[in-house]
């Protein structure tokens, strides 16, 4: 590679970074142009006092209070289905899968990761309207469905992302608790397993990222407008994705629209929330074990 050429590659993974940023910082600076203003208690709490819907003594009625918390318990709960099926996956991919097995479960992967969210959310209609049919006439498209359609969604982030971390670990790790008399097992639960727990919670932010922002699936299992927060799994329930999907595509005034824009900021509020608790989680871990090695 001549020097002319390295200099051209430089140059063009510079200007990718500089346009790339610059996107970034369009795209926020236009939604805070327009959401902030729109920010304001009545829009989160409506007429309700803020206390009296912080500790849910009275129902927030036009407000995105139920939408904020709806979203919320969602996400948190598509992640907690999603963790110990990802994450084992993983392990039996990288650890225990036959090695002509392997390239079949990888294509199935790949395919689970490439499904469009819609029919996700389409197969989890299916699932309720055959449950409402055969097991129960009070199962409905609910919180539950859209939590596990979400958490089907997911998968493939945590499976790869555990996969690839235990298969790139150096081979004086993977072996030395063995050479010390430990079973296989316990060699990757109490080994494997806290050596590459920084990896594995990068696949869980990026699950809860994908979990906060899907509507597809969600629309068809079970969220509803001014529907409150959720009493249960089985109860129907409202989030922010949803209202600025049918608040942009039905708004009947500009103050309406202004509203969309506000339950913008709100989603991009939890999902930084959300990332920064994963990341600092993500130091504590790198840390901890870092003074324990």
């Amino acid at each position: 590679m001549n020097r002319f050429t390295e200099h051209g590659i430089t140059f063009f993974a510079w200007l990718s970074g500089i346009v790339l940023i610059g996107v970034l910082c369009m795209l926020l600076s236009f939604l805070l142009y327009k959401g902030i203003p729109a920010l304001n208690p009545s829009l989160i709490f409506a007429g309700t006092k803020p206390l009296n819907a912080l500790l849910w003594q009275k129902d927030v009625v036009g407000g995105l209070f139920p939408a904020i918390v709806g979203t919320i318990l969602l996400i948190v709960t598509s992640v907690i289905w999603a963790i110990p099926i990802g994450i084992a996956s993983g392990i039996y991919l990288a650890e225990y899968c036959d090695l002509k097995w392997k390239p079949f479960f990888n294509f199935l992967l790949d395919l689970l990761a490439g499904i469009p969210s819609i029919v996700i959310g389409l197969f989890g209609f299916a699932v309720s309207v055959f449950l409402h049919k055969h097991l129960s006439e009070h199962i409905y498209p609910c919180f539950l469905i859209s939590s596990l359609a979400l958490a089907c969604l997911v998968l493939p982030y945590i499976i790869r992302t555990t996969e690839q971390s235990l298969a790139n670990l150096p081979f004086s790790i993977k072996t030395t608790g063995l050479a010390l008399g430990i079973s296989k097992l316990q060699n990757i639960l109490f080994v494997l397993i806290p050596y590459n727990l920084s990896s594995i919670i990068s696949g869980i932010i990026l699950a809860i990222g994908r979990c906060a922002e899907d509507t597809a699936v969600i629309m068809l299992t079970g969220v509803v407008a001014m529907a409150g927060i959720p009493s249960s799994l089985l109860s129907q329930y409202e989030a922010l994705p949803f209202y600025i999907f049918y608040i942009s595509s039905d708004y009947s005034s500009q103050q309406e629209l202004m509203k969309g824009f506000g339950a913008s900021i709100m989603l991009l509020g939890i999902c930084v929330f959300l990332f920064t608790i994963s990341n600092i989680l993500k130091k504590k871990v790198a840390i901890r074990f870092a003074s324990h090695a």
